[in-house]
């Protein structure tokens, strides 16, 4: 495994994070209690220290697995990222967004469920646009202050409200935004017009969600299709990946990998890493197997003639992911 610092934080976290949306309940292809933890402790085996999830992945199924698991290692040796945004509780109009009453009961609860006194990375999981940012940051870094939270993090959105946000933060003096989570990969890449220069000049890390497009760069299209996710994640069909050069990018994909004699989501993935704004791209599996390729990628050395290759077909796409 190899390690970077996030951001300016000096925090140290491997450069493979393992997201935790597939643990728990809701989805065909999601993993239950027991696959989940096999799954979690494959990863410690592998020095991956950094994990993320969110407050709404399963209704907090997923916090709840994770920390459960958790709790049977060192806990300092760890860096465990949630989020809050998004609606846990359809009777309760506050359990969404972030409000100040928002912000504090979701970090309690997701404290609760993670049995842990302390968060490393808090994300806002979307922008809110019926908050002030000044309320949500306000929010936060009295979260950092009190200690419920060490670092604060965010996610998709558009570059200028982002700017916002860390322009009002050095402005009062409140906790800036240390981590970016957005939507990036070798099928998407809008993100290199303003957010990731933007991330890179104020020394904010950056976690992209969805590295693999949702598998579209780990298999060739015409299996997407057999796979269950491939079947049932209606989010897929939302997002333009095959639009302009996508279907090409898959080609060049599978060519390069087979040069190689690796996988082609491992080929997806060393683009992503061989990007030099790329703090540790969050990888989701539910296969052991495909855990294990992932940090393999690491090792995958892609020459600027490989990396120029697979970008050469990309053609503008309309933004995906902020909603």
């Amino acid at each position: 495994m190899e390690y970077t610092t996030l951001g300016s934080t000096g925090m140290s976290v491997s450069r493979i994070g393992l997201g935790c949306m597939s643990f728990g309940t809701g989805r065909d292809w999601m993993l239950d209690r027991e696959e989940s933890r096999e799954l979690i402790e494959r990863a410690i085996d592998l020095g991956i220290n950094f994990f993320d999830t969110a407050n709404v992945y399963s209704s907090g199924d997923s916090e709840r697995i994770l920390g459960d698991v958790l709790a049977d290692y060192d806990r300092d040796a760890q860096v465990v990222a949630t989020k809050a945004y998004a609606e846990m509780d359809p009777a309760n109009t506050n359990s969404s967004g972030l409000s100040r009453k928002a912000i504090e009961q979701e970090l309690e609860a997701s404290l609760d469920r993670l049995g842990m006194d302390t968060i490393d990375l808090y994300q806002t999981h979307r922008w809110d646009d019926e908050t002030p940012i000044e309320e949500t940051l306000r929010a936060l870094d009295d979260a950092v202050r009190r200690g419920t939270v060490r670092y604060v993090g965010t996610s998709s959105m558009w570059a200028h409200q982002f700017a916002d946000a860390l322009h009002a933060s050095d402005r009062l003096d409140l906790e800036r935004f240390a981590t970016m989570q957005n939507h990036y990969n070798v099928f998407y890449r809008e993100e290199e017009r303003e957010m990731l220069p933007l991330c890179r000049k104020e020394g904010v890390g950056v976690i992209p969600w969805s590295p693999l497009a949702r598998g579209v760069g780990a298999r060739p299209l015409g299996e997407l299709e057999s796979t269950t996710r491939g079947q049932t994640d209606e989010y897929l069909e939302q997002i333009p990946y095959l639009d302009g050069g996508g279907e090409e990018i898959n080609e060049r994909i599978q060519e390069l990998a087979a040069e190689k004699g690796v996988t082609m989501a491992q080929i997806s993935l060393a683009w992503l890493l061989h990007k030099e704004w790329v703090d540790a791209p969050i990888v989701g599996t539910t296969s052991i197997d495909h855990l294990e390729e992932a940090v393999e990628a690491l090792e995958i050395d892609l020459t600027a003639s490989d990396m120029s290759y697979l970008e050469e077909p990309y053609e503008p796409l309309p933004i995906a992911g902020h909603e």
